[in-house]
């Protein structure tokens, strides 16, 4: 597996293993985000080649607390990659999330093959649309199952 780690100037963002990503999957207690999470560790399993776009990336500060994580949801053959975060509750509120989006975004933008990163937030997450907005993201007029879909395309 590809070790992939990216700094910013408060967060570390790293893929996990998949030691690290059963391990946190075994932690959770909301049925929603075990289903996620699993899903997240079987697309990674089923894409041993490209992991990085399956697999949850850890983010934490650079003293070692996880303070949330984030995850690609595989590489489509027209170029996109959706993005998906979450911030504990506890940390949120202090810019960590557009933080480790940019960084993410902006790695996945230098990638081949990658031509525009999506999402997709509920209709009244304003804070999450806010995260996209502030890293470049704009509405793109699609509602997808949990709402709003927001892109932000490579530029050349």
């Amino acid at each position: 597996m590809k070790r992939i780690s990216l700094e910013t100037e408060r967060l570390r963002l790293y893929l996990a293993s998949q030691a690290e990503m059963e391990q946190f999957i075994e932690g959770q207690t909301d049925r929603e985000l075990i289903k996620a999470y699993q899903e997240m560790l079987d697309g990674y399993l089923a894409h041993p080649g490209q992991g990085e776009w399956y697999a949850i990336w850890m983010v934490t500060r650079h003293d070692g607390v996880q303070v949330g994580d984030l995850s690609f949801k595989g590489l489509n053959e027209d170029g996109s990659v959706e993005i998906g975060y979450g911030i504990k509750a506890e940390f949120q509120g202090r810019g960590y999330a557009a933080e480790a989006v940019t960084a993410a975004v902006d790695w996945a933008l230098k990638q081949a093959g990658v031509l525009r990163v999506e999402a997709e937030t509920e209709p009244d997450n304003t804070a999450s649309q806010r995260v996209l907005a502030k890293c470049g993201f704009v509405p793109n007029g699609i509602i997808g199952e949990e709402g709003p879909r927001f892109v932000r395309k490579h530029y050349q």
